[in-house]
């Protein structure tokens, strides 16, 4: 029993860590906080979910899924930039409008996937046995997301787009469009969150309009807890540490419910997890000064 829960812990971790690398793109790369990723989860979900459903094949519902991610961020983008609108208004606009899409492509609040083909059923199809086939399928994607990512960092945009996030000043003095490069963050970020609702809808063989709540703790405190525990040295450690950050929140989750915790409180939980993970620096700052001058009145 231990090893299946276990096994299905890791799973979903590797699913969703498609999604923390999206907001370890707008959060850490480009130091924007947006709130689409609500929006851009269930519109992967539903986008693959109603396509597999009319019958479509579900490689083509999973990559439209992401097209419609990308889209969702350039939108984000345009408010932000063309518009003017601060980061956390253009997000939550675009999450907003979101909802009222995603139940237009569903045409209702959930759908489900059971007995229909889906891109898992076909890792089973060429011959890994059913019980590894979302292992196998999450390590893959995972693994080859992070060798992108990592490639495109080190590339002229890539290193445009972590200037943009660390002085915008310097590179718009140096000729880079640092609007560009928001819009293909954004776009880009939301993709891999699409990415991530879409298989995690053919996991769970459902989509459902509200399965996107709440995802950006989520994603903000496995982004916190891979990079507290496995660190930032360089690109390709920090964007591991978000992927192992995603499997041992999960394993936390999966944990304290085994220990009896009420399902219900599980966000209150998660945002204990961020909170705490956030003010992390300050509170040692606070431990270690009040250490100092404990020794300073003992030694006096």
């Amino acid at each position: 029993m231990y090893l299946s829960i276990f096994l299905g812990t890791v799973e979903q971790g590797l699913l969703w860590s498609l999604m923390v690398l999206g907001i370890y793109m707008t959060y850490r790369v480009l130091d924007y906080a947006d709130l689409t990723v609500e929006g851009s989860f269930t519109l992967g979900a539903a986008m693959a979910a109603r396509l597999i459903f009319d019958g479509y094949d579900p490689v083509l519902a999973t990559l439209l899924a992401i097209f419609s991610g990308a889209i969702a961020g350039v939108i984000t983008g345009i408010l932000h930039t063309q518009f003017r609108i601060a980061p956390l208004l253009s997000g939550i606009l675009s999450m907003i409008a979101l909802y009222s899409i995603n139940l237009r492509i569903m045409g209702k609040a959930n759908i489900s996937l059971l007995r229909l083909d889906t891109v898992i059923s076909k890792i089973t199809a060429m011959g890994v046995p059913e019980d590894w086939s979302v292992l196998v399928m999450g390590i893959f994607v995972a693994a080859a997301v992070v060798v992108i990512l990592w490639l495109f960092l080190n590339t002229e945009i890539g290193l445009a787009m972590r200037a943009t996030g660390d002085n915008p000043q310097m590179i718009r003095s140096l000729g880079a469009n640092t609007n560009v490069m928001k819009i293909i963050g954004l776009s880009l970020s939301n993709a891999l969150v699409a990415l991530s609702g879409a298989l995690v809808a053919q996991y769970q063989n459902f989509a459902d309009v509200g399965m996107g709540i709440g995802t950006i703790v989520v994603g903000l405190a496995s982004v916190i807890i891979g990079e507290v525990l496995f660190g930032t040295k360089s690109v390709i450690r920090t964007l591991i540490a978000v992927v192992l950050g995603s499997l041992v929140y999960r394993m936390v989750v999966a944990g304290v419910l085994q220990m009896g915790l009420n399902p219900n409180d599980l966000r209150l939980l998660t945002a204990l997890i961020v909170t705490l993970a956030l003010a992390s620096p300050i509170l040692k700052e606070k431990i270690r000064n009040l250490l100092a001058s404990k020794r300073s009145e003992d030694n006096a």
